[in-house]
């Protein structure tokens, strides 16, 4: 490198040039890799941000002998060429442990160069950097050639420009750097930002040197435009070190207009950045965390109340009541400074003289250029016990609506500190159009959010609410919604109370997902619960249930497996209607066996007959039901699914509950599960047969009283004298009404003690009785409205050519 004592003087231009130049700026991290990529630095060497952080340093800077240890290589890469260096030997400076700073220059091949064209001429600083972080050499560089092209340089002169350094104290606007590094890199914060100037100024600040003895400061172009009362730019000449310097005519132009750029490109990787996910909280995260530390030092957002539950609101700009609730605060300062000041959660409506107010009413942008202590002192007194202002006090405000189809769902509040430049127009402009688009991401948020909660609220709606103890057994249910959008589908469980202490178990799963798939298992569900209300029998239920589908429509298919539970009997009736088989875990050895029944064909095909199996069980036994969506997985066998459900289902467990959750851990977890799932397991307890009394009556009116007589001994005997007044009432009633209207010489009674007393009358009548609207003066017709009057539930039945009248007392109770 040449270093005559003579002056270089510029050549080709009159007046003084501009002491600034385009600088690329990168931080590699103590793994040789790249950490921070400036826009200027993806200009230089045509890398993208994207394609550049995290990758290997060595591959991508002209920066021989700077970098740490690990990520050095005796090879450049193969588009630069090193043939100049300034400071300590290049090899030496940064290989080990020294603190020297590097400079050199090299030879760039430009991306996708035509053969021939000229290679550019790169300028370079390394410095190393100590300290916490993983942050260990900055470096900066630029176009020697733009600047022998732009500044008017011939070929002799040019290449007589070197990098350099000299003290920070012996040039002017050496703060510019501590400045500008966050606005450039983005994800800098201040702590880092200073940590790594303090290091530039300490080990020499970047200069070009044309001589031994004259040295010009490297004012990099930064894209920000000069603002007034700002000191200017160093002008290159070595001549005018010591004068005021001047900016030419024309650059404030050509800085407004890489202002411009510059937050084009800001909006641009926000744009990228937020709307990753239809979570709404992770987008109010993805929304607040954009704005720092590159537009401004601290960010909040705040939301209505009814953003955050996912509802719809009415039009209109919100008004002094309106509550706000600060949903997510993001800064740069040192950690805990604004947690317990503001914290996230906190809700509160704002006054009518504040800043907050005026943006959320008017929908516009509203900037403070610098809080004042008066401002300040408004603001603190809204927030009791808590002292805002050394956080806000002299800082730049600026507020920005979040807006959607022009209706305002919020507010952000942005911060600058006092030593960056304050929220001018054009940040007001960018900050309204960060604010729109992070609007318009939230409210697809919320409307996805919304539509999740009424896909839920739909879906509950159509599961029942099962009772966890029936008669003669135990009953737990689990449903988990499909991975699918729209977690609604067409999956459904159900319980069936039935006379006799009988219990209907019911699964089913139309085919397809989606509102269709629900709105017919609504129907599917409604008509079983009619039809086994009606005591249908199980597998001609099933055939009813075919010939409903097919009358609903050709799309209407489903599995189904009905299952009835006698405790009394000790005995399963069930049928199936394509669906997968259910497990019967045995209680006497702790065995699980798939139930081997005719599959028959889903509901809805049509012309296939349906069967139905009895299978004996003992009390203590498991009845396990559930979807496919729990076994079946898309490139798996089924029969895989089946044996994990029969291993799963034999575990033991301390409860019901236990035993449902055991299941969904051990099947659930199996990777590639779209579909919903219902599972339905019942404990088969059964009731023994000393608790059961059966008697058989003539149709004689005598008899009333005789049965009046069996159910007081029998009460007694069980030791419920509580409830004989009110079950000798209600029999006598019942009885009394199938000795009148019973068409053969004999009449069933059946009581049945579980959790309740149930008291069963059984004649040869099939007709149903009803109730009457009985006179003041009528003798009879007033049976059945003191049954409906003091027994627990009532109901009536017909099998056949006989029917049964049923009545449920509370045990102990004297209704």
């Amino acid at each position: 490198m040449d270093r005559g004592s003579e002056r270089d003087t510029p050549r080709g231009r009159g007046d003084s040039a501009a002491g600034r130049i385009p600088l690329a700026v990168v931080v590699v991290d103590s793994e040789g890799l790249v950490s921070h990529w400036s826009s200027g630095a993806g200009r230089l060497f045509g890398v993208g941000r994207d394609d550049a952080v995290g990758h290997p340093a060595a591959d991508l800077l002209p920066v021989s002998g700077a970098l740490p240890d690990d990520a050095r290589g005796d090879a450049m890469p193969d588009a630069y060429e090193e043939y100049d260096g300034a400071g300590p030997d290049l090899e030496a400076s940064l290989g080990g442990h020294s603190a020297f700073a590097t400079a050199g220059r090299a030879r760039l091949t430009p991306p996708g160069p035509a053969p021939g064209d000229e290679r550019l001429d790169v300028l370079w600083w390394a410095y190393p950097l100590v300290g916490p972080g993983t942050s260990r050499l900055l470096v900066l560089a630029a176009d020697a050639t733009r600047l022998r092209d732009e500044r008017g340089y011939d070929d002799e002169t040019a290449e007589r420009i070197a990098p350099g350094f000299a003290r920070h104290t012996e040039l002017p606007a050496s703060e510019e750097l501590e400045r500008h590094l966050p606005e450039i890199l983005p994800n800098m914060g201040p702590g880092l930002s200073g940590r790594i100037v303090s290091q530039v100024l300490e080990l020499g600040y970047p200069v070009l040197e044309f001589s031994q003895f004259d040295r010009v400061p490297v004012t990099p172009y930064w894209g920000v435009p000069r603002r007034a009362g700002r000191t200017p730019a160093v002008p290159l000449v070595p001549q005018q070190r010591a004068a005021a310097p001047v900016i030419p005519s024309g650059a404030e132009q050509d800085l407004e207009y890489a202002a411009v750029r510059e937050r084009l490109e800001f909006l641009n990787e926000v744009s990228s950045r937020i709307g990753s996910s239809l979570d709404l909280s992770e987008t109010i995260r993805e929304v607040t965390s954009a704005a720092v530390p590159r537009f401004a030092d601290f960010a909040g957002t705040h939301l209505r109340a009814a953003v955050l539950a996912g509802e719809g609101f009415s039009d209109g700009p919100p008004d002094a009541s309106t509550v706000m609730f600060r949903v997510w605060v993001e800064h740069n300062d040192e950690p805990g400074r604004w947690d317990d000041t503001v914290p996230v959660g906190e809700a509160f409506a704002f006054p009518e003289h504040t800043p907050f107010y005026k943006c959320m009413v008017t929908g516009e942008p509203v900037v403070v250029p610098r809080v004042t202590g008066e401002l300040s002192d408004r603001i603190a007194g809204e927030f009791e016990k808590r002292d805002l202002r050394p956080l806000i006090g002299g800082r730049s405000l600026l507020i920005v609506p979040l807006k959607a189809r022009n209706v305002v769902l919020g507010f952000m509040v942005l911060m600058r500190r006092p030593d960056r430049p304050q929220f001018d127009d054009m940040d007001r402009t960018t900050g309204a159009e960060l604010a729109a688009r992070a609007g318009l991401v939230l409210d697809n948020a919320r409307m996805y959010t919304y539509q999740e909660n009424v896909a839920d609220t739909l879906q509950d709606s159509m599961l029942p609410q099962v009772s966890p103890r029936m008669a003669g057994c135990d009953v737990a249910t689990r449903y988990l919604p499909g991975t699918r959008l729209g977690r609604i589908g067409g999956d459904w469980f159900d319980t069936i109370k039935l006379p006799g202490s009988r219990t209907a178990l019911v699964v089913g799963d139309v085919m397809g997902h989606g509102l269709n798939s629900a709105a017919m298992m609504g129907q599917l569900r409604t008509a079983v619960q009619t039809m086994a209300a009606m005591e249908t029998p199980p597998a001609r239920l099933l055939r009813q249930l075919d010939d409903l589908a097919r009358r609903l429509g050709d799309n209407y298919l489903a599995t189904c497996l009905y299952a009835v539970y006698d405790p009394i009997r000790g005995e399963l009736q069930l049928a199936n209607a394509g669906h997968i088989p259910p497990v019967l875990v045995r209680a006497e050895d702790g065995s699980s066996e798939l139930l081997d029944l005719p599959t028959g064909a889903p509901i809805g095909v049509g012309g296939v007959p349906f069967e139905a199996v009895r299978v004996k069980v003992a009390p203590g036994d498991r009845l396990v039901l559930c979807t496919d969506g729990l076994v079946e997985v898309r490139g798996s066998d089924i029969g895989e699914g089946l044996a994990a459900l029969c291993e799963s289902a034999a575990h033991p467990a301390a409860s019901m509950d236990v035993a449902c959750d055991t299941i969904i851990r051990a099947l659930n977890t199996r990777g590639g599960r779209k579909d919903d799932v219902a599972l339905l397991m019942a404990r088969l307890n059964g009731i023994p047969d000393e608790h059961v009394a059966e008697w058989l009556l003539d149709a004689d009116p005598g008899e009333v009283a005789r049965a009046r007589r069996l159910v007081r001994d029998r009460l007694l005997e069980w030791g419920l004298p509580g409830a004989v007044e009110t079950a000798e009432l209600l029999v006598s009633e019942v009885v009394t009404n199938a000795v009148r209207h019973a068409g053969g010489d004999r009449v069933a009674l059946r009581v049945v003690r579980t959790d309740a007393l149930l008291f069963e009358v059984t004649d040869d009548e099939p007709a149903l009785p009803a109730m009457l609207a009985a006179g003041p003066l009528d003798e009879s017709g007033r049976g059945l409205r003191v049954v409906s009057r003091l027994a627990r539930e009532w109901g009536a039945s017909a099998t056949g050519h006989r029917k049964t009248v049923w009545f449920e007392q509370a045990v102990g109770s004297s209704r």
